[in-house]
């Protein structure tokens, strides 16, 4: 009796905690439309979506996104691009955080970045949203900037009262040549963050 009660009370819980830390929620930033498809802002999307098709997944239209599960060494990653646009992401982070039980350290946010140049990769654990609507929201609705962010340089070539043009503007040509080989990378890092953690990550792949 002494040992099945032991055994009751020690495995149950371990059990739930490993599969608990095993789910990764990665949110893809970006707005919905075809018209911004292949905008510099939806670099988010652009990752998730170079990554459903290398690992021939499908994103399935759910509540506040689209959403695709990919499997990875034991680990479920929950690929999001939400369809609220870009100013109101947080609702859908919250969501699918409460959702499938998912902690804050298990949630990895892409974003592009005007203060880095064309393809420069900076992952951080936590900070502020830079100018970001997007990061602003969700460090709003979250109530915390205490969250892994990957931030995708698009540099900041563009001339004074033209930023919104830049940011919702195409790729050039030179960037599209470039962008495969970087989402490559892209995908690396978010199969890492699942297997080799916060910290390794950001040594392997920060800068490059």
């Amino acid at each position: 009796m002494i040992k099945w009660i032991t055994k009751l009370f020690s495995s149950t819980p371990k059990e739930e905690n490993t599969d608990y830390m095993k789910k990764y929620l990665i949110v893809g930033l970006g707005n919905i439309g075809a018209e911004y498809v292949n905008t510099r802002h939806n670099i988010g999307f652009k990752v998730l979506d170079f990554l459903a098709r290398k690992e021939s997944l499908s994103f399935e239209t759910v509540k506040l996104g689209a959403l695709a599960e990919y499997k990875f060494k034991g680990r479920s990653f929950f690929l999001l691009k939400p369809n609220t646009y870009m100013n109101l992401s947080g609702k859908a982070v919250k969501y699918w955080m409460d959702k499938e039980n998912i902690p804050l350290e298990n949630i990895l946010v892409i974003t592009d970045d005007l203060n880095l140049s064309f393809g420069t990769i900076r992952i951080k654990p936590k900070g502020s949203d830079g100018g970001h609507n997007g990061l602003k929201n969700i460090n709003l609705v979250l109530n915390t900037q205490q969250y892994t962010r990957f931030r995708f340089g698009i540099s900041d070539q563009f001339k004074k009262g033209q930023q919104v043009d830049y940011v919702l503007g195409d790729w050039d040509e030179e960037e599209k040549a470039k962008l495969p080989e970087r989402l490559e990378v892209a995908s690396e890092i978010i199969r890492s963050f699942g297997t080799a953690g916060l910290e390794n990550t950001m040594t392997t792949f920060n800068g490059k």
